[in-house]
């Protein structure tokens, strides 16, 4: 059986006196893609602000491989190696795209490891060895999601936090998305997945678990829920690309 490398224990956080997450719990195994799903206002990208360290949970508690970080601040949580990349990309778009995968290494000490990994992003976004120069608000929307990607490679993450990877990139480049979460997980980075798309997720997913007003109100194989007619349209929305 997988290590449960990330575990979360009734997990409350809050906006003001507004609950935005009431006591979920769930976990992600070394092997895993997991993903969270349900409609806006949900608390999924809460979900991923708190375990994180972006937000203060108000209860609860949350484990990455076995030690408590639910007190612990944001850079201490990067420094142990879960990568948070946030919802609308949220790259530096006047850095270029060189100056970008740089700053995702701020931890690293070594500058020929750092060459190394720039080389690594490169090799595997051509497009991006491509645009190094370029500024990053210069490029279209897939290659900043491929940029925001290749920013959280370079710290070698031992999990990976993706908050609507797909969000505002044309249909088409949806898929190559698609495919390069598939090939991360084949590589061996165990990632959370926070997606509207349901199908996407799904269609990547080991395992699922449904939101609805900061609670788990469903959980199952990808597979199971993906199938399950009922569930959709109760849950995940219908006519999803």
């Amino acid at each position: 059986m997988a290590e449960v490398i990330l575990k979360v224990e009734n997990l409350q956080a809050h906006y003001g006196k507004i609950a935005a997450l009431d006591g979920i719990s769930f976990e992600v195994g070394s092997d895993q893609i997991v993903t969270l799903l349900g409609s806006n206002g949900a608390g999924k990208s809460t979900t991923l602000k708190t375990i994180s360290g972006l937000m203060s949970a108000s209860a609860g508690k949350v484990t990455f491989f076995g030690e408590d970080i639910t007190k612990l601040h944001s850079h201490e949580i990067v420094q142990r190696g879960m990568i948070h990349l946030p919802e609308g990309r949220r790259i530096f778009k006047d850095l270029t795209v060189l100056e970008n995968l740089e700053l995702g290494s701020f931890t690293l000490k070594d500058d020929a490891e750092r060459k190394r990994r720039i080389k690594d992003v490169f090799d595997r976004f051509p497009r991006l060895g491509e645009r190094q120069k370029q500024l990053g608000g210069t490029l279209s929307g897939g290659e900043q999601q491929m940029l925001a990607i290749g920013r959280g490679l370079m710290a070698k993450p031992k999990l990976l936090l993706m908050d609507e990877p797909s969000m505002g990139i044309a249909p088409l480049i949806v898929k190559d998305i698609s495919n390069i979460i598939r090939k991360l997980h084949a590589e061996g980075t165990p990632i959370l997945l926070v997606e509207q798309n349901s199908k996407m997720a799904l269609g990547l997913a080991d395992y699922g678990y449904v939101l609805d007003t900061g609670k788990i109100v469903l959980e199952g194989k990808g597979s199971d829920l993906i199938n399950d007619e009922n569930v959709t349209k109760a849950y995940l929305g219908v006519g999803e690309s």
